[in-house]
């Protein structure tokens, strides 16, 4: 009986020592799992933090809205804004400045816009075709532009500008009556006309349509009826010319039909800017058209310059000429862009070329002087 209470005992104990090492074991093995679970869960966290940091301004703010979503600003995006707005204004200021450069580039490369010297005188900006040409203020002074306007040339029917003043300067009667003779018969050119051998007209009609309308005959029975003749004339004529410091001009005849009556684009602005001075010949030089009675007919006549007529311009002398030797040939004095100026043009070709170079002159003037480049006199 004792050995069996001693057997029942010894179980017991080994029994009881057997679970206290089994529960050693499941408490061991669960401390491990839970080391290892609280491992794994701090790996993400870590990997995480360094992937989206969390600046304090973050943090702090987040904790004043009390619990309100309120998207952290990381302190990179914050950079980020910050350069993408410093770029746009190093943008914007580049492209200003290119803007300005471009346009200040524009600015230079528009006509005229140079030191004023040189604003009149830039050829690239105006393409006169004439073969000789000068563009230069009334009273003188330095040349808006020219174009070989020192080249001696035949002027042809420029001359009567000459042949009007002799007469007026003579004084004579100019309602007394001059005849066309055979004498005034062009047999050089061949000329025609519509005053007949015979026609009797006043010295005022003859200087009218000499100068507007540049009848041949009318010219040469006016250095005719000169005093000491047609000779006399011719001499009062260069003579005239030599006061007005046309040093490089000649004459032969009152009408301009003779290739030898020469002189440069120079020479012939000091005689129209002289010729302005008589009131007769700007008038007359102007008129649009006129109806002459000779022998006892209405003869219609008409300005050989059709810019007289033109509402574009001011003119307040004209004068055109043409033989095949001088080619087309222009003079003017004219008010352009608020300036008083004499424009020669000598030798176009073409039946419009001296028109659409007095044009051109005026356009080029008028951008000049609306540009600032250029001040009115």
């Amino acid at each position: 009986m004792r050995t069996m209470l001693r057997a029942v005992v010894l179980w017991g104990v080994l029994v009881v020592g057997a679970g206290l090492a089994s529960m050693e074991v499941v408490h061991a093995a669960d401390k491990a799992g839970s080391k290892s679970e609280v491992q794994k869960s701090k790996a993400p966290t870590t990997q995480k933090a360094k992937a989206r940091p969390v600046s304090k301004q973050s943090s702090s703010k987040i904790v004043a809205q009390q619990g309100k979503t309120v998207p952290p600003v990381s302190k990179a995006k914050s950079t980020g804004v910050a350069k993408a707005k410093s770029t746009r204004v190093a943008k914007a200021s580049s492209s200003a400045a290119r803007a300005g450069n471009s346009k200040s580039s524009r600015a230079d490369r528009r006509p005229g816009n140079v030191a004023p010297s040189m604003a009149w005188h830039g050829q690239e900006h105006l393409a006169v075709r004439s073969g000789s040409a000068l563009v230069i203020a009334q009273d003188g002074g330095e040349a808006l532009y020219e174009k070989n306007a020192r080249i001696v040339v035949p002027i042809a029917s420029i001359t009567k500008i000459m042949t009007a003043m002799v007469v007026l300067d003579s004084m004579p009667n100019l309602q007394a009556p001059i005849t066309i003779t055979d004498d005034d018969v062009d047999y050089l050119k061949g000329s025609r006309s519509r005053l007949q051998v015979g026609s009797v007209l006043t010295r005022e009609m003859a200087l009218l349509l000499a100068l507007m309308s540049s009848e041949n005959r009318a010219a040469n029975a006016l250095g005719r009826h000169y005093p000491g003749g047609l000779g006399a004339f011719i001499v009062a004529m260069n003579r005239k010319a030599a006061s007005l410091g046309m040093s490089r001009t000649h004459f032969e005849d009152p009408t301009g039909l003779t290739s030898n009556n020469v002189s440069t684009a120079h020479d012939l602005a000091r005689m129209v800017a002289a010729a302005y001075r008589y009131p007769l010949i700007r008038e007359f030089s102007t008129t649009s058209g006129v109806t002459a009675e000779v022998k006892g007919r209405d003869l219609e006549y008409r300005n050989t310059n059709q810019l007289v007529k033109s509402p574009a311009w001011e003119i307040g002398l004209s004068k055109t000429g043409y033989i095949q030797e001088a080619g087309k040939c222009l003079v003017m004095q004219a008010r352009v862009a608020d300036r008083p100026v004499v424009i020669v043009l000598l030798d176009s070709s073409g039946k419009q070329t001296r028109i659409g170079d007095a044009n051109r002159i005026k356009r080029w003037m008028e951008s000049a002087s609306a540009a600032g480049k250029a001040t009115p006199a």
